[in-house]
């Protein structure tokens, strides 16, 4: 019975034609533009500040009920990122073979492969296919701003930050054909569905809410990406050149910067936490206490 399904999920999340198929271009793929995206950041933006001082305005200080559409959208932040997961794996694994003549004569294994797009390679097929998934995600990860504002009337200057980076980068994925993108989705769609998951579970009821689960979690995430980085750098110097390097290199930056602004964060609300109670932890169902404006998630 195991092997009909196996075989189901792979031709929908591997074989399909759509997804073999898949071309990156303005005129197939929606949200393909550069004037879509600086659209769709500018409306992102310009939304969630205008929510803001309209709350302000009213000077409404209960959080506005919002039923059970935060664990909905948990649910589907869920589900979506462990689709993009298991569909991105099985095709990573399905183009290492179908191309694995290629690899013997350029001796490159595949674990190069996945830090290290050989120059020339073009946004098109299965791991494309679900990068593009990745970024347009993006837009549903973007609706978790407009719930924290509507709760607990906080706006952060980095959430927003944030936000339109991690849309921008993946954008830039696609746009330049980077390396490493294969393993920075397999990284960021296992956390989010772990995280997201949690959150769902808190959501509903369930018992545990623990700040530091998702904070460690974008820790992790992070740090990850920042080694990857460096293999991608080393793979680039001896290899002949990686495909996309000028966007991995503003990526790489951005990530930087991140990380940093992050840990220094993550330390002061480590600190803050344990000098006014050792064992306290967040009971907030944002999991973004005031101190921690740099998660992510």
């Amino acid at each position: 019975m195991g092997f009909p399904i196996m075989e189901t999920l792979k031709f929908w999340l591997q074989d399909h034609p759509t997804i073999v198929s898949f071309r990156w271009s303005p005129a197939l793929s929606w949200g393909s533009t550069w004037f879509f995206l600086i659209s769709a950041i500018s409306f992102y933006v310009t939304a969630a500040v205008t929510l803001h001082l309209i709350l302000r305005f009213l000077g409404r200080r209960r959080p506005v009920p919002l039923g059970p559409i935060p664990a909905i959208h948990n649910l589907a932040m869920s589900v979506t990122s462990l689709t993009i997961f298991t569909g991105m794996l099985l095709s990573a694994k399905a183009e290492l073979r179908d191309t694995r003549w290629l690899w013997r004569r350029t001796r490159t294994t595949p674990f190069e492969w996945f830090l290290c797009f050989p120059l020339g390679i073009r946004p098109s097929g299965r791991v494309f296919f679900w990068s593009y998934a990745f970024y347009l995600s993006r837009f549903l990860h973007m609706l978790r701003t407009f719930f924290i504002v509507l709760r607990h009337r906080k706006l952060s200057f980095f959430r927003l930050f944030n936000h339109s980076i991690l849309l921008v980068m993946s954008f830039l994925w696609l746009e330049f054909t980077q390396s490493f993108q294969v393993l920075a989705i397999l990284f960021s769609t296992a956390v989010n569905t772990a995280v997201y998951g949690y959150r769902l579970w808190v959501e509903i009821g369930l018992p545990v809410r623990n700040f530091w689960f998702t904070v460690d979690c974008q820790m992790v995430l992070l740090c990850c990406n920042l080694v990857c980085h460096f293999g991608v750098l080393l793979l680039h110097y001896l290899r002949g050149g990686c495909n996309g390097i000028g966007a991995w290199l503003f990526n790489s930056l951005l990530n930087v910067a991140i990380l940093m602004l992050f840990l220094r964060s993550y330390v002061n609300e480590f600190w803050r936490r344990n000098l006014n109670n050792p064992t306290s932890y967040s009971s907030s169902k944002d999991y973004s206490p005031k101190h921690a404006k740099l998660n992510g998630f």
